[in-house]
């Protein structure tokens, strides 16, 4: 599986967003797939942050240990993921100022483990899931962020 991108236009400027995406204790608000926050640094996301979340894909749960490893307070957040069995993950959030609001730009790319032949039993067990659940998502986080 590639990438996978989205993007929505939320009707609050990219401060006020970027408040919402960035705060670990919010996840559960707008990330559909998120569980639970097992841990998290103190204080606000910034550069080298890290926070270990649960998140659960078709049933399967998942705990990835996240660090902020690009922080441009509230224009781009880059996350960088390490999850079960040497899968890694990579999420970036671009904020644009647009119309009097926001464009959230996001993008997620997981790099299963076992190469080749990780990435076809991935793409067998997600499917088109990923870019379904980002939508839905992205579309939550317009409702809470307005």
């Amino acid at each position: 599986m590639g990438a996978v991108t989205a993007e929505i236009q939320i009707d609050a400027p990219p401060e006020q967003v970027w408040k919402v995406a960035l705060d670990p204790q919010r996840l559960g608000d707008w990330v559909t797939i998120h569980r639970k926050l097992n841990e998290c640094d103190d204080g606000p996301a910034r550069l080298g942050f890290t926070m270990v979340q649960t998140m659960e894909l078709r049933g399967a749960p998942l705990k990835v240990r996240w660090e902020l490893v690009a922080c441009d307070e509230p224009h781009l957040a880059t996350w960088s993921g390490r999850g079960p069995a040497g899968s890694r993950a990579e999420t970036v959030y671009r904020l644009e100022a647009k119309d009097g609001g926001t464009l959230f730009h996001y993008r997620n790319e997981f790099f299963p483990p076992m190469g080749i032949i990780g990435r076809v039993a991935q793409r067998a067990i997600a499917g088109d899931l990923p870019e379904s659940e980002a939508l839905e998502s992205l579309k939550q986080l317009q409702r809470i962020s307005t």
